[in-house]
């Protein structure tokens, strides 16, 4: 006696409110920012550097360039910290090269989770180790001597500013992150663009010291511009025009390589 086998169609998969879909995010988040226990030197990457940088360029070159440490430091600072914004975003397409390349990425979209929680998740966790970097410069800067011109207001329009645009230069690091075959591939794609994006900037050195034919591209260059709105909301100076451009560019960053990194991440698993 044999018993009838009824084949029953399988339900159709629930989708993801917006609701769960943040929760996941946040747990992935989570997830990024607790590896940081077993992997310390991910925490100080973004630490002992850019605090390297602004002791040698305000003690080395700061009696050079503006005469004493103290005004060069005044100078510097946000310009650092934007340096140090361009370099942390590449951890995020570095981060998500490594969980694709290990299948982490694979097992993640397995399991029953929105599926761009992976992806925001890791953009999220970099965005807080963003918050955290950029919070020491400002306390460092503080012991050197550096002070805010325009109080707490200033410098929660920088950090707001700094973050919205970290958050879109993000995606050119996802879109390297997935077409790369291996992590490192991205640490070479920041040192070749990022490095003479930011050392042909004012970041450094005043735009007026430089030679002619450079300051032309100086002062287009969008880490000059990012930089001068820094200047303006942590010291003082000029605030609208460059914040504005900053966000332009922002914003064109973000229609131009969004597209393409998730076209690209769709492709690849």
């Amino acid at each position: 006696m044999t018993a009838a086998t009824v084949n029953t169609p399988l339900a159709p998969a629930r989708r993801l409110g917006v609701g769960a879909g943040l929760r996941h995010t946040l747990t992935l988040a989570w997830r990024s920012l607790v590896q940081i226990k077993h992997n310390p030197m991910e925490l100080l990457d973004l630490s002992i550097q850019p605090v390297m940088f602004v002791l040698l360029f305000t003690y080395v070159f700061g009696t050079a360039i503006s005469g004493s440490p103290g005004e060069y430091l005044t100078f510097a600072l946000p310009g650092i910290i934007v340096q140090n914004a361009l370099f942390a975003t590449m951890t995020t397409g570095f981060g998500l090269n490594t969980d694709l390349t290990k299948g982490v990425f694979d097992r993640l979209r397995a399991l029953p989770i929105a599926r761009w929680s992976p992806l925001a998740g890791r953009i999220l966790a970099d965005t807080v180790k963003q918050a955290w970097s950029v919070s020491l410069l400002i306390g460092v800067g503080a012991i050197l001597g550096f002070r805010l011109g325009n109080g707490l207001l200033g410098l929660l329009g920088a950090f707001a500013l700094l973050l919205a645009f970290s958050l879109a230069a993000a995606w050119i690091s996802v879109l390297v992150g997935v077409l790369v075959s291996e992590p490192d591939k991205v640490q070479i794609f920041g040192f070749t663009v990022i490095f003479p994006l930011t050392f042909t900037s004012n970041v450094f050195v005043p735009t007026d010291r430089m030679p002619g034919w450079l300051q032309h591209w100086v002062e287009v260059n969008p880490v000059t511009i990012l930089a001068d709105a820094l200047r303006g909301l942590l010291v003082g100076g000029p605030v609208v025009g460059p914040a504005i451009q900053a966000m332009i560019w922002a914003v064109v960053l973000a229609a131009v390589f969004a597209p393409l990194a998730v076209r690209a991440l769709r492709r690849r698993v």
